[in-house]
């Protein structure tokens, strides 16, 4: 049995989450927000982030070399086009959602409304947040809406790009944030789509669980939800940064 470390709230634990909702692949989550890994956590993530894979001894720490590993294991349900142009794009776009929006959407935003009030017991810095409302998000909407079709998903099947720009979309809605389909009509109906898939649908009562429940909490909830939750854990009480918590 597959085990994914990382909370419900990541997005890169939503795309792998996906990612084996779609492919059929059983697997059991160990909920952790990577703050609150303990020093086994450190060892088997070394930058103390999430997702970790865990298969059958084989401990992969990245999103997307862990979906990398289930297209080539699990190779029903291809999740990457088959074409090589469309390929590399595809992965251009998981990379742009992984490394410039999270970025912005999870490090200037969803950190600054979420994570350091609840976490770490700070002030939101309203600074960053108004730069990143006024300049940084709208300019990652405007790149993606001359880049995404006016109807259907990036490449015809959905595709780990999809899933890749959806999942971090989610945890804007979860901060509040509403997209402008006014302003970006075909960015605001693609993530409306995508998000409406069963695989992100079938994620989101753990989710709004997760974000209405307090960290310490989150396991013992989850289980009584009925999510498939691992019998051990990496998680401990006290808090720590990880080396990439900027």
């Amino acid at each position: 049995m597959i085990t994914i470390v990382g909370s419900y709230l990541s997005p890169y634990v939503r795309k792998v989450l996906v990612c084996l909702e779609i492919k059929g692949i059983p697997y059991l989550v160990d909920p952790i927000v990577p703050f609150y890994g303990n020093d086994e956590f450190g060892i088997i993530s070394p930058v103390r982030r999430i997702p970790v894979l865990i298969d059958d001894g084989l401990v992969i720490p990245d999103s997307t070399i862990i979906c990398e590993y289930l297209e080539d294991r699990y190779p029903q349900t291809p999740l990457y086009p088959q074409s090589p142009m469309q390929k590399a794009r595809a992965r251009w776009l998981e990379e742009y959602a992984d490394s410039r929006m999270g970025q912005v959407f999870i490090w200037s935003y969803f950190n600054e409304i979420v994570i350091r009030p609840f976490v770490w017991g700070e002030q939101t810095d309203h600074a960053v947040l108004k730069k990143t409302l006024e300049q940084d998000i709208p300019q990652i909407l405007d790149y993606l809406e001359g880049n995404i079709p006016v109807e259907g998903f990036l490449f015809g099947d959905v595709s780990v790009a999809d899933i890749s720009l959806a999942s971090f979309f989610r945890n804007l809605q979860m901060a509040g944030f509403q997209l402008d389909g006014a302003i970006w009509p075909s960015t605001r109906r693609f993530v409306e789509e995508v998000l409406q898939l069963h695989s992100f649908q079938k994620l989101l009562p753990y989710e709004e669980l997760s974000i209405t429940t307090p960290i310490q909490n989150h396991r013992e909830s989850l289980l009584a939800s009925g999510a498939p939750i691992s019998p051990t854990s990496f998680f401990t009480r006290n808090p720590k940064r990880g080396l990439l918590s900027t």
